[in-house]
């Protein structure tokens, strides 16, 4: 019995570690300057790197596989372990920003949400309004009533 935990918690950790090598590898050959200026540019500030980890959080909905990517960034040589840590640190708190909304009553609040989106989806004439505007209908389809 413990003989096949031991053989399942080491091949977890290989796979685990191999995992992130090969993120870590394919990041390095795919990343261009343009994405290294734009994480650099995300991730300036100590306070934008925790708003980094924390949106990427509740996009993802997963706080470990934003911080195996911060990893893997830092292993590629896109982030500093300064601003990895940042970014762990905004995940842990999206976990918790993302239970406290689902766990409050904003059912009231999605009527409005998705008319604003609509309005601004529809009113709009640039591209990216429009598509904020479908970002804020889908939040608003987060908290519809069931």
């Amino acid at each position: 019995m413990y003989f096949k935990l031991v053989i399942e918690l080491l091949g977890g950790l290989a796979l685990f570690i191999f995992g992130i090598n090969r993120l870590s590898g394919s990041l390095k050959k795919i990343t261009s300057n343009k994405l290294k200026t734009v994480i650099n540019t995300l991730t300036k500030k100590s306070w934008s790197t925790v708003l980094v980890g924390l949106f990427t959080t509740m996009l993802i909905q997963s706080s470990s596989a934003t911080s195996v990517m911060a990893v893997g960034f830092v292993n590629a040589g896109l982030l500093t372990l300064r601003q990895a840590i940042g970014i762990i640190m905004g995940a842990n708190i999206g976990t918790t920003v993302t239970a406290q909304i689902v766990a409050f009553k904003i059912d009231i609040l999605a009527y409005p949400i998705i008319i604003i989106g609509f309005l601004m989806h529809f009113l709009s004439r640039r591209r990216r309004y429009k598509n904020i505007g479908m970002t804020i209908i889908g939040l608003g389809y987060f908290g519809y009533p069931e």
